[in-house]
């Protein structure tokens, strides 16, 4: 069997505020829990894919603190350029966005960043090779 790519851990600074962004910016819902209080740690998947591929917070982490030129990031796909600019209005106003809404030349597509309560980029799109756009867009 050739390897294939199930989970993303990330041991965070504040476990509930990231659960807060990953739930209510990124559309993920806890899936499985164990532990308790500082042991506790959380998988998180999109509804019906919770079999396909989950995001583990652990807590107690150090923080990211990413640099505003590193760009390291998670990639969301949304379903229009309406949506991109929707999450890029919900980050400003909660104070973490970090890259307003821009077109890009394919593959990159239409895009905004936020960075998570760890100081990781986040980044939703609209137009790449992968997610809602691309069967509209040629390569080349």
């Amino acid at each position: 069997m050739k390897p294939r790519l199930t989970h993303l851990a990330l041991h965070v600074r504040d476990l509930e505020a990231c659960l807060a962004f990953y739930r209510d910016l990124c559309g993920l819902a806890p899936v499985r829990e164990r532990g308790e209080g500082s042991g506790r740690i959380v998988w998180l998947a999109e509804p019906g894919r919770e079999r396909d591929f989950v995001f583990v917070l652990l807590p107690g982490g150090p923080g990211r603190d990413q640099g505003d030129g590193d760009y390291s990031h998670f990639g969301f796909a949304l379903g229009s350029r309406a949506e991109v600019d929707a999450v890029a209005e919900q980050g400003r106003a909660a104070g973490c966005l970090a890259w307003p809404p821009r077109q890009e030349p394919y593959p990159v597509g239409y895009y905004c960043g936020l960075k998570d309560p760890d100081g990781n980029f986040v980044e939703f799109s609209y137009g790449q090779p992968l997610g809602p756009g691309a069967e509209t867009r040629k390569e080349g």
